[in-house]
């Protein structure tokens, strides 16, 4: 990619990401579902050592179409992220305005916020999900339109359908800056439309499906170090148009190297919306 030339070494950073692996079984996951758990059928990971590059000194290269994701300033109104209330009257709106900012959307609608914590005690505190290890991404081609039409109904996903529409994330801390498992992202244009490993998520009322991505060497990574509650990584995780250059982003947390002991866990929101275009 022209936009690493001339990069010192210095900006890079060597570190391991679970990736899947293809037993030829597919991947079953029950999710606040307990009493089913016993009959999961876990995705098998294996660990590769990636260049994972700081994308802070490139971040007015990223572009939402073309890579997947942009990084950008996004200073917030929002006091407590874990208050649901506060979420709806003042995030939704910001949450909303950035993406049509970023995608050029005519419309944006929020439809869900998933709080993880990095450690356990803090997840049972606000009642947060644990942050992801695995190199995945959210919708498939078939349960990103079911995910539409279970949100808005049937008439309305149908008016939709027939236009280009893309369910974009917002990713960012609710505390800062991020030193334990922060959220890597690779360049969608660096991932072959290859080693997409089908992993079904069952719900009691319903159920979804995620990409979970195999290793492949010509994945393009990077971070930004030390994010902050007002920073922001926009990105796609379905695009309905395939003309687009990246329809798809693969990301995942990670262990950065020679983190201290002593580092406050990650706490961060991420944030769905559909984004439709005229």
């Amino acid at each position: 990619m022209q936009v690493l030339a001339g990069k010192p070494a210095t900006d890079t950073i060597r570190a391991r990401f679970n990736y899947v692996v293809d037993t030829g079984v597919p991947p079953v996951r029950y999710i606040d579902w307990p009493e089913m758990e016993a009959r999961a059928v876990p995705p098998q990971y294996r660990r590769h050592e990636m260049t994972v590059r700081n994308g802070r000194p490139l971040r007015d290269t990223f572009d939402l179409d073309t890579h997947g994701f942009v990084f950008v300033d996004h200073p917030t109104k929002v006091v407590d992220f874990t208050n649901e209330g506060e979420r709806k009257r003042l995030y939704d709106a910001e949450v909303q305005s950035l993406v049509r900012q970023r995608s050029g959307a005519s419309e944006v609608v929020v439809f869900d916020h998933t709080l993880r914590v990095s450690d356990e005690e803090g997840q049972k505190a606000v009642g947060a999900r644990p942050t992801v290890k695995g190199v995945h991404n959210d919708y498939t081609e078939a349960s990103a339109p079911r995910r539409l039409r279970e949100i808005v109904g049937d008439a309305e996903a149908e008016r939709r359908l027939r236009k280009r529409w893309a369910i974009i994330q917002v990713w960012r801390p609710i505390r800062g800056p991020v030193m334990t498992d922060p959220l890597g992202i690779c360049d969608g244009r660096s991932i072959p439309r290859k080693g997409f490993i089908l992993v079904e998520r069952r719900y009691r009322y319903r159920t979804g499906e995620v990409y979970h991505i195999a290793h492949d060497p010509a994945h393009l990574w990077y971070w930004f170090p030390r994010m902050t509650r007002d920073e922001a990584l926009v990105f796609k995780v379905y695009d309905s148009d395939p003309a687009k250059p990246s329809r798809f982003t693969a990301h995942s947390a990670f262990d950065v190297p020679d983190t201290p002991a002593d580092a406050p866990p990650r706490e961060s929101i991420e944030t769905r919306t559909f984004a439709f275009f005229e």
